[in-house]
């Protein structure tokens, strides 16, 4: 069988993928952005225009456009295109921030969740993640409840108002994610989304553990993930 070689490279990059992933089971779009990432040529070192640097300060500028620094600061303007692009979305809509959006599109996902349970699913501080709940009860599209084991805590969960203006918004958001998306390819799609999921099962896993509380935290995480050499 001719091919027989090919196809024992693919059962070993499957392996490699899984070894990566041992906590969920792999898909094959993930080892599709797994593959193309694995066999990509590197086009040599890239070449940075960020419009926004001036050139006053180049021991600034050689911090700046550090590897992992670039690829952060990068992150960091893609969420708040991202977050624009929701608030048109959302516009003339109860809907204040994209937070709320996120809110309550997790709620409409789950029976009921108790509010500490939600803030932490939407990445929030206690007190930010309060205040978007209490914008929902207030808007209607959000219930709460006492709840019957701990009467410390409240239970919350979508109202029919929430689902229905969820629904009228996913068709904007749907824009909003074919225009964050942009001009990549499709092949160029499910290499970003296999990149960024591994990212996100590296940051959930430390959120979830609350690794990070302080600015020390930083620098011993950040020496323990440096390969070194």
């Amino acid at each position: 069988m001719k091919s027989y070689q090919l196809i024992h490279q693919l059962i070993s990059l499957v392996e490699e993928l899984e070894a990566e992933n041992p906590d969920h089971e792999v898909s094959i779009q993930d080892f599709a952005g797994f593959l193309l990432n694995k066999v990509g040529d590197a086009t040599g070192e890239r070449v940075n225009n960020e419009v926004r640097f001036g050139d006053g300060d180049s021991a600034a500028l050689d911090i700046a456009y550090q590897l992992d620094n670039n690829i952060s600061r990068l992150f960091v303007f893609m969420s708040r295109y991202a977050k624009s692009y929701i608030k048109k979305a959302t516009e003339g809509t109860p809907l204040q921030t994209a937070e709320d959006f996120t809110a309550l599109a997790i709620l409409l996902t789950n029976r009921q969740l108790s509010k500490s349970e939600l803030i932490s699913y939407n990445l929030q501080e206690k007190t930010s993640g309060t205040e978007v709940i209490r914008r929902l009860i207030a808007a209607g599209l959000v219930r709460q409840w006492d709840d019957v084991k701990d009467k410390r805590s409240k239970q919350i969960a979508i109202t029919d108002e929430g689902k229905a203006l969820l629904f009228r918004v996913f068709e904007y958001t749907s824009y909003v994610g074919k225009i964050i998306t942009g001009k990549l390819t499709v092949e160029e799609k499910f290499t970003l989304q296999y990149l960024l999921q591994k990212l996100e099962n590296f940051h959930l896993e430390h959120y979830e553990k609350k690794t990070i509380s302080s600015k020390a935290d930083l620098k011993t995480l950040a020496a323990e993930i440096t390969p070194t050499q």
